[in-house]
Parts: C-alpha cells; sequence; structure tokens
C-alpha cells in the first residue's frame, strides 16, 4: 500500500477509533456513575468542546475568511451497556464518511469552508448550552462542573498551541 494511501486511511480511521473508545467506558462503570464524577465530566466536556470551537473551529474560519478579501459576515437514558456502546460507536462512524465526502469535494467547498466551520463551532456551542452546562449545573457539586470545565478548556488549549 502506498505511505500516502496508509497515511489518509489513518487520518480517517482515528476519530471513529476514539469515538469508539470513548463509548467503550461504559463497560468500565456500574449501574449509575457518582454524581460527583459525572458533574466533572459534564463541565470537561464542555470545556474542550468550547476551546475546539473557538481555536480550531471560529479562528481558523475567521482567518480563511479575513485571507480571502471577501467582505466578512451519555447510558443516562437508560440504555444498556452493549446499546450504550454501540450508539457511541455509530456516532463516530459519520467522521470517516464526512472526511472522504470533505476530501472528494474538497475543491468545491474551500469557498465555503469558513462558513462551514462556524456552523460546526454553532452546533458544538449549541450542545454545550442547551445540554451539557444545564444538566452540570443542576444539583449539588456543580462547582465540579466549574472546575471540570476550566480543565477541559486549559487542556484543549495547551494541545491546540502545542499541536499548532
Amino acid at each position: 500500500m502506498h505511505p500516502m494511501t496508509t497515511t489518509l486511511l489513518i487520518g480517517l480511521l482515528i476519530p471513529l477509533l476514539g469515538t469508539m473508545l470513548g463509548s467503550s467506558f461504559v463497560f468500565l462503570m456500574k449501574d449509575e456513575m457518582p454524581i460527583r464524577l459525572q458533574k466533572a465530566l459534564l463541565g470537561f466536556a464542555s470545556g474542550v468542546m468550547v476551546a475546539a470551537s473557538v481555536w480550531s473551529l471560529l479562528i481558523p474560519a475567521m482567518e480563511m475568511e479575513a485571507d480571502s478579501g471577501k467582505w466578512a459576515v451519555m447510558r443516562a437514558a437508560g440504555n444498556s451497556r452493549w446499546r450504550s456502546f454501540l450508539i457511541g460507536s455509530l456516532s463516530g462512524a459519520v467522521e470517516p464518511i464526512g472526511a472522504i465526502a470533505v476530501l472528494l469535494l474538497a475543491s468545491l467547498l474551500m469557498p465555503v469552508l469558513p462558513y462551514m466551520l462556524a456552523f460546526a463551532a454553532g452546533a458544538m456551542f449549541y450542545v454545550v448550552v442547551e445540554e451539557l452546562i444545564p444538566e452540570a449545573s443542576t444539583g449539588q457539586h456543580s462547582n465540579l462542573s466549574t472546575i471540570g470545565f476550566a480543565i477541559g478548556f486549559v487542556l484543549m488549549m495547551v494541545l491546540d498551541v502545542v499541536m499548532g
């Protein structure tokens, strides 16, 4: 197999494998996750998603548009472990499919890429604001979600700076 093909294949499968790995943690949990851990992880996921939206989606989208010279404008649902793993894994199956579609349509998509990145960031912000933060803020131990948010945000910021 050609080295470029191997690199491309690995790049397409890494997001799927990462999502499947994350979904597999359902097998390590007991019937219910401790509330403190749940709050911390909800906050952590929120921080990661907000940082990823800003540094990996919004800022590149704004830079692309500025350079163009144009005018700029969980098992919580009561599912079994296997069903939770399957649903989580299938949610990652669209990643390589989407990546292949983008690669095949790259020349057509380049003019709208900044808007697609901004839309993806908006979708992530929606999930954080509509689902994760309200869930993390209800009941006791909401301070753990705030600490988790800060840790997730800083981790993603550092990874973005280190990995360029």
